[in-house]
């Protein structure tokens, strides 16, 4: 015995020796189960002679169809002969044409259909060698009428040799008949029986089910109390965690909206000494240029007043450092201009409505032909389901998503960007935009998504803003976002969003 199976035979053997009321209510449930399989068992063992039965009924109507078939096919050749004698008119053996065409296969059929049938098998090889020579008599009939050998061809008929071929015909369908006749109403009184035992079987396992599930119910009422005081209790319980989940929420919400608070003051206060700064830079390079001009005009008058350090510093020097402080002061203005968009963007309502999404997308790629006929690449925007959502807000993500991926094309392969999108279970819809672009690396998979990050070589503007602003926008619609990527292959970007967006849930998860 295996240490592991130990405590649980323990248990089970401690379980079976307690008359406690649940070892009862549990054997009675072992018996109402042993009786259900013992039901479902003879159920079973009588569909299926039924089915059997039903078999049998089925072959014996199609065997008798399809033997009545082939005589009425040899009737219908025997039509189309006699027409032809008559009137000497070529359409009159259409049905002796549809006959040849159609008998081979009424004759197979039917000689698979009796193959394991002892009393049908050797009935119907002979009802196929009448066939054939029948068909044999009228064919050589009409032989010799197509040769204008009219007299001759009615000789053959007067012999009646054809008269005699289908009277044996007959009665080999007619005995086949009868065969499946009996054979029909045998099985049908089988079938009868079958349905019979099948109803009384099945309405003695109810009343046994319902003699346990009776006991059994008054054995369990005698749960329902100590099981309602648990549940009382645990509603109790619940109501006090939903109340500190409200709590916990409020808290976090409001922190939320302190930190976008403190995240539009703390870029507003930037921006005064920014502009400060910009300004100042403004008048230091005109001041650096009017020294310049200065400089010059004393150089050439009295070149021997001016030291080489000093033009240097004015013509190299300063200008260097004021285009440096100019760079900076813009990358800070576009920091603080993407902060603010983010602390807007968190404050806006958001509206839901139906959006077309295929045509939405596709007005964003055009605004990007310029720049993807440019780079020699495509967008492909495949039919995408409808979402209810905030219209800026996804155009805001797509927008910038798509832009993303022209942006960091491969420019040594033409370039294909594919957006796609399907509703899957639980109320989703999945969008896919998949280019053939630079790739990411494993390790960066995560970090483009926050602030300030960028991952890969960078040869492109940008301070790393755009996907921090995505993945704050999909999650502010209630979804998510993911990137599954790989170098000099491509990124797939997967955006997830609500059907339907609620607001109550909305904002929650920023």
């Amino acid at each position: 015995m295996t240490p592991a199976l130990r405590p649980i035979l323990l248990a089970a053997g401690q379980f079976l020796r307690t008359p406690t009321l649940g070892r009862r209510v549990a054997g009675l449930l072992a018996a109402a189960i042993v009786l259900l399989l013992v039901v479902n068992l003879a159920v079973f063992v009588m569909i299926r002679r039924t089915a059997e039965f039903n078999d049998a009924v089925e072959t014996g109507h199609n065997v008798r169809l399809t033997a009545n078939e082939v005589l009425t096919l040899l009737v219908d050749a025997e039509t189309g002969q006699r027409g032809y004698l008559l009137t000497g008119q070529p359409e009159y053996l259409e049905p002796y044409t549809a006959s040849l065409e159609r008998l081979p296969d009424r004759l197979g059929e039917l000689g698979t259909l009796a193959a394991r049938d002892e009393d049908l098998a050797a009935r119907v090889e002979v009802l196929t060698e009448l066939s054939t020579q029948r068909l044999d008599v009228i064919d050589r009939s009409l032989s010799l009428a197509r040769m204008g050998r009219m007299d001759a061809a009615a000789d053959v008929i007067r012999e009646g040799a054809g008269k005699r071929i289908m009277d044996q015909v007959r009665a080999e369908v007619a005995a086949i008949d009868e065969v499946q006749a009996t054979r029909l109403v045998f099985s049908t009184r089988r079938t009868e029986w079958a349905a019979t035992v099948t109803v009384i079987v099945n309405a003695l396992a109810a009343l046994l089910i319902l003699i346990l599930a009776g006991v059994s119910a008054w054995m369990i009422r005698r749960y329902v109390v100590e099981i309602q005081e648990a549940r009382d209790a645990l509603d109790r319980l619940n109501a006090g965690l939903e109340h500190q989940v409200r709590d916990r929420t409020f808290e976090l919400t409001r922190a939320n909206e302190e930190i976008q608070r403190f995240a539009y003051i703390v870029s507003h206060d930037l921006r005064a000494p920014l502009v400060n700064v910009m300004g100042y830079t403004a008048e230091l390079e005109q001041a650096g240029r009017i020294i310049d001009k200065q400089m010059t005009a004393v150089e050439t008058k009295a070149p021997k007043l001016v030291e080489q350090d000093a033009l240097t510093a004015v013509r190299d020097d300063v200008p260097e450092a004021i285009g440096f402080i100019r760079a900076s002061t813009e990358k800070m203005d576009r920091l603080i201009n993407a902060i603010l968009k983010l602390s807007r963007e968190g404050r806006r309502t958001l509206t839901p409505e139906r959006l077309d999404m295929t045509g939405m997308v596709r007005g964003i790629a055009d605004s990007l032909a310029h720049q993807t006929q440019a780079a020699g690449a495509e967008i492909v925007v495949e039919d995408l389901p409808q979402v209810e959502s905030d219209r800026l807000s996804v155009e805001q993500v797509f927008g910038n998503l798509l832009d993303n991926a022209v942006k960091y094309l491969d420019h040594g392969r033409p370039g294909r960007i594919v957006v796609s999108g399907r509703e899957v279970a639980g109320g989703w819809l999945v969008y896919k935009i998949e280019d053939n672009g630079r790739g990411v690396s494993d390790r960066d998979h995560e970090r483009i998504f926050e602030l300030f990050r960028r991952a890969g070589k960078q040869d492109r503007q940008g301070e790393g803003l755009g996907l921090a602003f995505v993945r704050n926008s999909v999650r502010r619609l209630g979804g998510d976002i993911s990137l599954e990527s790989e170098l000099g292959k491509g990124s797939t970007f997967t955006v997830k969003f609500p059907t339907r967006l609620v607001l109550a849930d909305a904002g929650d998860r920023i």
